[in-house]
């Protein structure tokens, strides 16, 4: 009996070891290359996969008729670079080796990657599991009319890693009210507005996480090459060493028998830097992309001085990796809320200078100064496709509220001169949360007249003017508009020392 239950456990590893061969053989193809998938238009994509070593692949896509081949190497990667064609479908794509795989209802139109912490993350509909996710302004109403097929949805399963992966847990959908209700709501409207506007296909790939740092999203040798970011590396080491420190104790109290100390509790995941570049980024960068959309900066608030030269950091790495030259980024800045310190909107108003065709909607007009993530998203998606039309795709519309160009002091006053002015206006009596200093830094209440689109701002408190700042609180009521009712950013004509000046 025991001689046959040997034979048996050597007969079913043996097959256990067989089967995960022929699986590891399989043609298999990452997550993002599916069924339902939009591919850019007009461009040359690439399809990847893996199957066994050195097999030859074919891949017959539905708009072509001539097949194409690649050759899968030792490890049993393989890639084929594909034209494309003007936007259409639906396709299929077959792709053969020893087996086969045949996708359907393949797209082509306009592709955008959508990226951030958890205001890109906040979904349309309501999760009751949720504390925070409490669906956006006339949720059901607005998940109702979401049955456009044409707009493709693929949501980046959360994951964190130390070391790049390959693959991203996930796949394309149409777009239903039972797909939408579950998907980024700022993307969401940013890709309904590009879906109705373009008339094209548009497919959209949200990878984001709630409460996560810049830095998270970014490449580990890009953080070691800069000084000031190495002591973002050193934190994280050193609370590292210190939780294996404190395991380590546990576990030998535990051994001993003595009562052990509270057993440690490993930081979240998506607190590190460079693990979700790891796990969320690097498996997508041989898709093609048109162009990205990003809401994130909460989580960089208490280094908001830092976060200038880190975010277009951030930019130019993703930008080097998909070797696609300077595509479109377009993202938010932050909205009020009691606990973000105005410095970090001047941060990302600042990296408009910093990041080569770029774009920044302000939304201090629809934040909510008790609640970090405001649930009014459809006009940031909105305003965020109308940067995209008019600077990506030609389009003639304004897209961006007045934003601050330069100053001139004149006697008593300080005359302030905007981009994107044009109809400049007050809502209301007068304009609130602007202020002026002289050469001693005390800053008073100030007023204001709006002359050819700009303002003269004064003070009978500050009789020589120095500076002039808007909105710099943590939670400003911005009430300065265009002709096309689009806010003013937030802004300060100094440079004096600000409290996270220092701080790495």
């Amino acid at each position: 009996m025991m001689h046959f239950c040997q034979k048996l456990r050597l007969v079913l590893v043996a097959s256990c070891f067989f089967i995960c061969c022929f699986a590891s053989a399989q043609l298999r193809l990452p997550a993002l290359v599916g069924d339902h998938m939009v591919l850019q238009q007009n461009a040359n994509v690439t399809l990847w996969g893996w199957s066994a070593p050195n097999q030859k692949i074919q891949i017959q896509v539905g708009w072509q008729a001539e097949a194409l081949e690649a050759t899968a190497d030792n490890s049993g990667n393989w890639s084929v670079n594909v034209a494309t064609v003007t936007a259409g479908g639906p396709y299929s794509i077959k792709i053969s080796g020893e087996d086969s795989i045949e996708l359907q209802d393949v797209m082509l139109g306009e592709v955008w990657l959508c990226s951030g912490q958890s205001n890109m993350f906040f979904p349309l509909g309501k999760d009751a599991r949720s504390s925070w996710r409490t669906g956006i302004i006339d949720s059901e109403k607005e998940i109702a009319q979401a049955q456009l097929p044409n707009l493709r949805l693929f949501t980046v399963a959360t994951a964190a890693a130390q070391e790049p992966l390959l693959d991203v847990k996930g796949h394309w959908q149409q777009c239903t009210p039972e797909t939408a209700a579950d998907f980024s709501a700022v993307a969401y409207f940013f890709g309904r507005d590009l879906l109705e506007d373009l008339e094209v296909p548009v497919g959209l790939i949200s990878s984001s996480w709630g409460g996560t740092k810049v830095e998270s999203w970014m490449q580990k040798e890009v953080l070691e090459q800069h000084p000031d970011f190495q002591p973002i590396l050193d934190r994280e080491e050193l609370k590292q060493h210190a939780y294996k420190q404190a395991l380590a104790a546990y576990n030998s109290a535990q051994q001993a028998g003595t009562t052990p100390p509270e057993k440690p509790k490993k930081a979240e995941a998506n607190k590190a830097p460079y693990v979700l570049y790891n796990a969320m980024i690097h498996p997508l960068l041989n898709y093609k992309i048109k162009g990205a959309i990003w809401y994130q900066g909460e989580s960089n608030a208490d280094r908001a001085y830092q976060y200038r030269s880190l975010f277009p950091a951030m930019v130019k790495n993703w930008r080097d990796l998909w070797e696609q030259g300077d595509f479109p980024f377009y993202y938010v800045q932050i909205a009020p809320h009691h606990g973000q310190t105005p410095e970090i909107r001047e941060a990302q108003l600042l990296a408009l200078n910093r990041i080569p065709n770029s774009g920044m909607v302000v939304s201090a007009d629809h934040g909510n100064p008790k609640d970090i993530h405001p649930r009014n998203k459809k006009p940031i998606g909105k305003r965020l496709a109308s940067w995209a039309l008019a600077n990506t795709y030609s389009k003639n519309i304004a897209f961006s509220g007045p934003l601050y160009d330069h100053y001139l002091i004149k006697d008593a006053v300080i005359e302030i001169y905007f981009k994107h002015s044009n109809g400049l206006n007050i809502k209301g009596d007068a304009l609130k949360d602007l202020e002026i200093a002289g050469a001693d830094g005390v800053f008073y209440k100030a007023e204001a007249q709006i002359e050819n689109d700009h303002l003269v701002v004064f003070s009978k408190a500050v009789e020589q003017p120095k500076a002039v700042r808007f909105g710099w609180k943590n939670s400003p009521e911005v009430l300065l508009f265009n002709a096309h009712g689009l806010p003013a950013s937030p802004f300060r004509t100094d440079d004096w020392p600000q409290p996270t000046m220092h701080k790495l």
